[in-house]
């Protein structure tokens, strides 16, 4: 019996090893291919993971390819099984840019009051810790203020971690969003009160946007009082974030 099945699989699926070599619709793979895959009416379909799904693989080998359905793009692990590095294939790149190439700053600002009454920018732009294209991603490192140069679709990652004085506001909550050329897109992101109350002093908000950018537009990340009067400030260098990446 085991021997009719293996052999109904050849016929149906006709695959052929030669020298290590695997083919599939072809009895002749080429002899350049470890696997060559013949088909006038169907496709190769990778596994389809979300990007959390994606950041859960144990030990991601480099070279790893997914397709992510969170951004609609075949994904590739660019760096090792330790620290991962995913990247977009240039799907569409233009003659000075493609996606994938991204810009990510953080802050050395713990003293300027993000719990205003009229939002103010994140003083998010202290430090760059990388821009893989300048020509894309112009930075105002004074105002806050990133220029995208090309029209797309761009991913937006913001971590901000914020604390109030031990004497300072009770029930404090910053909230914040995006915003092109001052316009707000998307929604509000924020957090629950800061008690000020046993060592409640402390929290942070985390969030995601697509949007769709026109070449030259400035977006910055408005922050602004949602809570109780007071100063608020960043929390500690570093210790927020924001990264912008092109994605089509």
């Amino acid at each position: 019996m085991k021997i009719f099945i293996a052999l109904a699989i050849l016929i149906a699926y006709p695959l052929c090893a030669v020298n290590a070599q695997v083919g599939i619709g072809t009895t002749t793979p080429d002899n350049s291919s470890a696997l060559h895959i013949e088909s006038n009416n169907s496709g190769l379909l990778i596994p389809k993971l979300t990007s959390e799904q994606r950041d859960n693989i144990i030990d991601p080998a480099n070279g790893l390819l997914i397709f992510n359905t969170d951004s609609d793009e075949f994904q590739f692990n660019a760096g090792n099984t330790i620290t991962p590095n995913w990247l977009a294939f240039s799907l569409t790149p233009t003659a000075t840019s493609s996606p994938g190439q991204s810009v990510k700053y953080s802050n050395s600002d713990i003293t300027t009051n993000i719990n205003q009454n009229t939002p103010i920018n994140l003083p998010v732009c202290g430090n760059e810790l990388w821009n893989d294209n300048t020509s894309l991603y112009s930075v105002n490192a004074v105002t806050n203020e990133i220029t995208i140069n090309e029209t797309g679709r761009y991913r937006i990652v913001v971590n901000a971690a914020f604390s109030v004085a031990s004497n300072g506001p009770q029930r404090a909550n910053p909230e914040m969003y995006v915003a092109l050329d001052d316009m707000q897109i998307g929604g509000f992101a924020s957090t629950g009160y800061m008690r000020r109350n046993s060592g409640h002093n402390e929290s942070s908000v985390n969030f995601t946007e697509v949007i769709e950018v026109t070449g030259n537009q400035v977006l910055t990340i408005k922050v602004q009082r949602a809570g109780n009067n007071g100063t608020v400030n960043l929390r500690s260098a570093g210790t927020t974030n924001v990264y912008i990446e092109k994605i089509l």
